[in-house]
């Protein structure tokens, strides 16, 4: 099987079970900015020596690549996996589990510190941009009533699992300090 097909030359991609669309159709760029976040996270797993850590993270690329599945699917067609409320529970459990192991946040901070750190933070704002863009898919045509929740969870689990990364390795939050 060749990977390229050449159907998407004039611009255009089919979606799951759909039509072809415009390759710059709101659906097209939801997916595309869930996979960037998907490939986002490939980059600090690539880098972390933590095995628990890079279990989780497998496990939410598996999850992202579902989220996609999903945004690929036009309501037309029935969506072949979704994202549930359990998998929304769970990452709110690691989100506390994290922020337990850190110091509570007195001020904002500054994105950096470790290289994992440093790319956890990369990879939330990737991910917010995703929240975003399927918060405007989300107002012209129905999405999955789990995926913005999602989204917006896994941000805030990037978030602290760089403050814990930094933690881990002795290295504090940077604070913002307004000029």
């Amino acid at each position: 099987m060749k990977l390229y097909t050449k159907t998407g030359d004039d611009g255009s991609t089919g979606l799951i079970g759909g039509p072809r669309v415009a390759k710059d159709d709101l659906r097209v760029a939801a997916y595309g900015d869930v996979d960037e976040t998907n490939a986002a996270l490939g980059v600090v797993i690539a880098g972390c020596a933590d095995e628990k850590l890079v279990a989780m993270l497998r496990q939410i690329q598996h999850e992202l690549f579902e989220l996609g599945t999903q945004l690929a699917t036009p309501q037309s067609a029935s969506p072949m996996l979704s994202i549930r409320a359990e998998q929304v529970a769970n990452l709110e459990r690691w989100i506390d589990q994290a922020s337990a192991e850190v110091p509570p946040l007195r001020n904002f901070i500054l994105p950096g510190g470790t290289p994992s750190a440093a790319a956890l933070h990369l990879a939330r704002t990737v991910c917010r941009r995703a929240e975003r863009t399927v918060v405007t898919l989300a107002r012209k045509e129905p999405v999955g009533e789990c995926i913005v929740p999602y989204l917006n969870r896994l941000s805030d689990l990037l978030f602290a699992l760089a403050r814990v990364c930094n933690h881990r390795a002795g290295v504090a939050d940077i604070p913002w300090i307004a000029k």
